[in-house]
């Protein structure tokens, strides 16, 4: 049985039990709490909550899907037989599902993996406040009776095979708050005799705040994960994930004599690589960007002379039927210009390499700063020479660096807290500096004047400023006339004539949230912001944005703002690349 008929049959069977089939969501999620989707929950948080109507948007209060995942943990154990950074967990679930939640939940689960894939289930784990620490919070959740009674008394899994355990049955909330609970998981042997985790059974009895205070839900609802990957290495009766079908073509075509985990690393690298382009994360120095740029680097180190580019192609088309957004084109461009910038400093970063004979901390820094090497790929390459390095200490010295360029920024740029290559703003001189803050400036503008003619729903998605020009990345659903582009060129240089103040005012986020003024919702802010403005008060200001600067200090200094070319980067992602002369 191939991984698309497994996906066919989990949809037929829960759909013939009343559940509604809702589509897989963006990998970038709404929530500024989490960095990218990690669990296929998480785009059902509000339904949760009572925010959302399930049965308005999906014609029933029970639904089931398929959700493309990313976890970034797991980054630095992909190469085994196990990890992976892209997957896709499916799942099914309940909101305000009342009493028959549990029986519901095992039952069904049970008879999809026995009966309709023949599975054989081998233990079963159930919540257990004994096996939790005393400090954990966790410990005032009481013994999960219900599921291990319908396990035993229902199913008939003998008590022997139904294990109590702690804080490992106990699920979310994803981000800094919402809904979570106990849960139970089924284990299936693998064909090697090992047992794994196949799926993950989570009651949301409970709601979790930002302060840490647990209330029961008002709305208890289902929410379950179990990985195709997984389901699909004991369906397929194969050794690892990697021996699925989901993988095998991806490592066949790789050539012999390359080791097995290094392959393991390129076909894992390349589906996320592929999947995170078509979302619109582009190569940069922070958040997605950073995990993209990582991904990138590490596979074009272990890649050598591969051809990658037929490679990714493989990968859209496998996928292509299920999520039709993925993008060729666009996923090539962008791989191929982030490798080809990286490859020119790979060889010079290696000879450094393999001309000392051991590597610290301080060392491992100066390759990373000065050849762009990340810290995996270091340990990648520099075998026995990295045996004494410490992940830990690499991070500490990566952020004592970060701070004396931010407080050196923030004394030549008065107090702007500019990094001149943030993966956003790049400048690597005075005269550099300056185009980059005239763009910087005519982006701010460029947001307001898609807003005006394109409507509300305008929301930026990304930034990348460099001296020669800006990109930006923005949520609209369409491509945009030649009509709508001449508008929001005329109304940027209409503000520029005007030549109004550009100023900013320090504020509590809160109160700067309430100015209307912009803000990226990808961004951590701290609590207390500064909104840049162009306009002669804050109240009226043609333009307000949370900003850490450079600006321009009146709009006249920006010059002739020219949209050089709108496109598509990724489902419902337009870019729009402009200069200023």
């Amino acid at each position: 049985m191939d991984s698309n008929e497994i996906r066919e049959r989990f949809f037929k069977f829960f759909e013939n039990i009343g559940y509604k089939q809702a589509p897989s969501s963006s990998l970038i999620p709404d929530d500024p709490s989490v960095l990218l989707t990690t669990a296929g929950m998480q785009q059902f948080k509000r339904y949760y909550t009572g925010e959302l109507d399930a049965q308005k948007d999906f014609g029933s209060q029970k639904v089931v899907s398929i959700q493309k995942c990313f976890r970034t943990s797991d980054i630095d154990e992909v190469g085994d037989e196990s990890h992976l950074t892209f997957f896709e967990m499916m799942g099914h679930f309940s909101f305000n599902a009342g009493a028959n939640l549990k029986r519901d939940a095992i039952t069904s689960a049970y008879e999809f993996l026995t009966k309709e894939l023949g599975l054989e289930v081998d233990y079963i784990t159930v919540f257990d406040p004994l096996k939790v620490e005393e400090s954990d919070w966790r410990k005032t959740v009481p013994f999960d009776e219900q599921s291990y009674d319908i396990w035993k008394n229902e199913i008939g899994i003998s008590e022997e095979n139904i294990h109590r355990e702690g804080t490992d049955n106990f699920w979310g909330p994803t981000g800094n708050e919402g809904p979570c609970g106990p849960t139970t998981e089924i284990y299936i042997k693998t064909i090697g005799g090992k047992s794994i985790e196949v799926w993950n059974l989570v009651f949301n009895a409970y709601y979790r705040t930002k302060e840490g205070v647990l209330k029961p839900a008002e709305m208890p609802g289902l929410d379950t994960g179990m990985g195709l990957e997984r389901l699909a290495m004991v369906v397929q009766k194969v050794p690892t994930i990697f021996d699925t079908d989901l993988f095998l073509s991806i490592i066949k075509s790789l050539p012999e004599g390359i080791p097995m985990r290094t392959k393991r690393i390129i076909a894992d690298h390349l589906r996320g690589i592929a999947f995170l382009i078509s979302e619109g994360v582009r190569p940069s120095n922070k958040e997605a960007g950073y995990i993209l740029r990582r991904l990138i680097r590490r596979v074009v180190t272990h890649a050598g002379n591969i051809n990658l580019n037929t490679l990714l192609g493989d990968i859209i088309a496998m996928y292509k039927k299920h999520y039709p957004t993925l993008k060729e084109d666009i996923v090539l461009e962008v791989f191929n210009e982030e490798s080809e910038r990286f490859s020119k400093t790979l060889q010079s970063g290696i000879r450094e390499l393999n001309n000392t004979e051991k590597i610290d901390t301080l060392f491992a820094f100066k390759l990373y700063e000065s050849f762009g090497l990340p810290y995996e790929v270091l340990m990648d390459l520099g075998g026995d020479k990295t045996k004494n390095l410490v992940r830990e200490d690499f991070d500490k010295e990566l952020e004592k660096h970060r701070e004396i360029s931010r407080a050196g920024a923030e004394k030549k740029f008065g107090g702007h807290g500019l990094i001149m290559d943030t993966g956003e703003l790049k400048a690597g001189n005075e005269e550099e500096l300056k185009q980059v803050t005239r763009l910087h400036t005519a982006t701010h503008l460029l947001q307001q004047a898609l807003r005006d003619v394109l409507g509300n729903e305008v929301q930026q998605r990304g930034s990348d400023i460099t001296p020669e020009r800006t990109r930006f990345d923005f949520s609209f659903p369409r491509k945009l006339t030649v009509e709508e582009i001449k508008k929001v060129e005329e109304i940027v240089n209409q503000k520029i004539k005007e030549d109004l103040p550009v100023q900013y005012k320090e504020l509590s986020k809160e109160t700067a949230e309430k100015t209307g003024a912009l803000f990226f919702f990808k961004q951590k802010y701290p609590e207390t912001v500064k909104v840049y403005y162009a306009g002669d008060n804050l109240e009226s200001a043609y333009s307000k944005e949370f900003c850490g600067g450079p600006h321009v200090t009146h709009t006249g200094e920006i010059g002739v703002f020219k949209i050089a070319k709108e496109e598509a980067v990724g489902a419902g992602i337009r870019r729009i690349r402009a200069t200023v002369q």
